[in-house]
């Protein structure tokens, strides 16, 4: 490849690279702005430099829309993270981040404490209940992914494996809901649904440093996804040690996953298709390149989808599921039907 390729190549990847941060300008600008009180920039700027809640539009901005916002974008970049490394552990390209149950133990573990009474002897814990056991149905499910995978090779095995998982946490679950009171069950299937709303600064801190630990090491493992691309056989040639390689991607695409489930709810397609339209506009399977393209284009367009949902109908909000599905089927059935896209 001559120099002037590479050159050409490189100012390619600027441009899109400048054209996602454009784009993710702009779909935190009108998350910001637009709503049910539509605040003007010029105002927006003044508030953001004095930092002020005292004001109803400060209040807005600073406790409520900013939150929010940076709350979307976190939450698809994760997703999009996830999806992107079981689609290169699995080397499947209908392979999504809820593939190993990791959902499904999610909305078990919610589907307990919001259609039971068990949540009574947890009343301290009342206002973030649903969050924790979230967390607890979602690493109780990659615990148990992540002890298979030390005990098997194969692949298709542990992937089977996610599944049985997910299909049995479900089938618990719908006993679950034929049992509940139908206001109970109202609740949870919004929650199913999935939403970035209510989202409070101490919510966000956590994200950010946890998830953005967990992305300094995933771009470190760059260079081994890159040789795992070509097989585990050539990969251990390079002198990657192959079973702790496994664990290291299955542990961060399932801590990213399950850190936004229990925060937001199961958010669809996010993880599935992004890492598909990254490698469409960069034209490469290079993880180098992959990784900050899906940080950038899974936080714009999971940003762009929670606006729809919350001004398509105003003041009525849609679960930010029913968007991404909008977005993401069509996306995973042209893949199915072409079967042409490259992992």
């Amino acid at each position: 490849m001559t120099d002037q390729t590479l050159s050409i190549r490189r100012n390619k990847r600027g441009m899109i690279f400048s054209m996602f941060f454009v784009l993710l300008l702009f779909s935190l600008l009108i998350n910001v702005m637009i709503g049910s009180i539509d605040i003007p920039f010029p105002e927006l700027y003044r508030i953001v430099l004095d930092r002020s809640t005292e004001s109803i539009h400060g209040f807005i901005i600073w406790k409520i829309r900013i939150p929010r916002a940076i709350a979307a974008f976190l939450g698809g970049a994760y997703l999009a993270i996830a999806g992107l490394l079981l689609q290169v552990f699995f080397r499947n390209p209908i392979v999504g981040p809820f593939i190993l149950g990791i959902s499904s133990g999610a909305t078990l573990m919610v589907s307990i404490v919001m259609l039971t009474t068990l949540s009574m002897g947890f009343l301290s814990l009342a206002p973030f209940l649903t969050t924790v056991a979230a967390f607890v149905g979602a690493y109780g499910a990659m615990l148990i992914v992540l002890a298979i995978a030390m005990r098997v090779k194969s692949g298709v095995t542990l992937l089977i494996v996610g599944l049985m998982i997910g299909y049995l946490c479900h089938a618990i679950t719908s006993l679950l809901i034929a049992f509940a009171e139908q206001e109970k069950v109202k609740g949870f299937v919004l929650w199913q649904l999935g939403s970035f709303s209510g989202f409070k600064w101490s919510e966000i801190q956590v994200l950010f440093f946890f998830g953005g630990l967990i992305l300094i090491v995933v771009y470190g493992l760059c260079k081994p996804l890159n040789a795992f691309l070509l097989g585990e056989e050539y990969a251990a040639t390079m002198g990657v040690n192959i079973r702790l390689f496994r664990i290291l991607i299955l542990l961060c695409s399932c801590a990213l996953a399950g850190m936004v489930t229990a925060v937001a709810g199961p958010v669809a397609f996010i993880g599935l298709a992004i890492p598909h339209m990254v490698r469409l506009f960069f034209a490469t399977s290079d993880n180098r390149v992959l990784v900050p393209g899906a940080v950038l284009l899974g936080g714009t367009v999971t940003s762009l989808c929670d606006f729809v949902a919350h001004q398509l109908f105003s003041p009525v909000e849609i679960p930010i599921s029913a968007i991404t599905a909008f977005f993401g089927a069509p996306i995973v059935i042209s893949l199915l039907l072409k079967r042409k896209v490259s992992i």
